[in-house]
Order: structure tokens, then sequence, then C-alpha cells
């Protein structure tokens, strides 16, 4: 789930704060179309971060929402439609991070049913 968006970052406080780079081919995958694929994610919190490089844009539309993090800062949101089917702010990303989470700078992350395996 992503920190803040749903639960607040105090759900995550037993969690690792700082970010784990990862070196496995990981993949985000939604309606049966990879969303991203990268061998350069960074873990923080459970959740992997990928590249915003990775982001396959022809699935990724605008959204207006934002969240408030009180240790990575103001989280902005995209929406993936894929196959015509609308999953409303599933990416995350922080455009500013504070700088205790530069890790997440020019990263996104997935939440709402979007698959993040290896």
């Amino acid at each position: 789930m992503g920190c803040c968006a749903a639960f607040g970052c105090e759900a995550h406080r037993t969690l690792p704060v700082v970010g784990q780079l990862m070196e496995i081919r990981m993949k985000a995958t939604w309606n049966g179309v990879t969303i991203a694929e990268s061998d350069d994610t960074v873990l923080v919190e459970g959740n992997h971060y990928f590249p915003a490089s990775s982001l396959n844009r022809d699935y990724v539309t605008f959204s207006n929402n934002h969240t408030v993090c009180p240790w990575k800062g103001t989280a902005s949101y995209y929406s993936l439609l894929v196959n015509g089917e609308l999953n409303p702010e599933a990416v995350w990303y922080y455009p500013d991070p504070k700088p205790e989470a530069e890790m997440v700078k020019d990263r996104v992350a997935f939440w709402k049913g979007v698959k993040v395996e290896a």
C-alpha cells in the first residue's frame, strides 16, 4: 500500500525508512499490461520505487490528487488507463521530496491492485 496515501506514515513506523537499492529485475503490471519494469528499484517501507523513466506513459493519465507524508513530503498521483479500465491514483511519486527522502526523487511506486514482482 502507498505510505501516507492509504494509512498515513504512522502505520509504517515499524518498517525501515532508509531506501534499499534492489538489483533484481522488478515488474509492475495491471490488467494484463506491464506498467513499469526495471532492475533499478529502491525499496522504501515495503514499496518498490521504480525510475520514472521506466513508466510506460501509454497507460498513464493525469490526476489532481495529492497527499502529504510527514517525512517524504507531498505525493502526487497518476491514474492508469488500460484496455478501457481506469485505476485512479494507482501510481504515486514525490516531485520534490524532503531531504531525508531524496532516494525516491524521480521515482514512482504503485498500489491499488498493481502487481509488483520479480
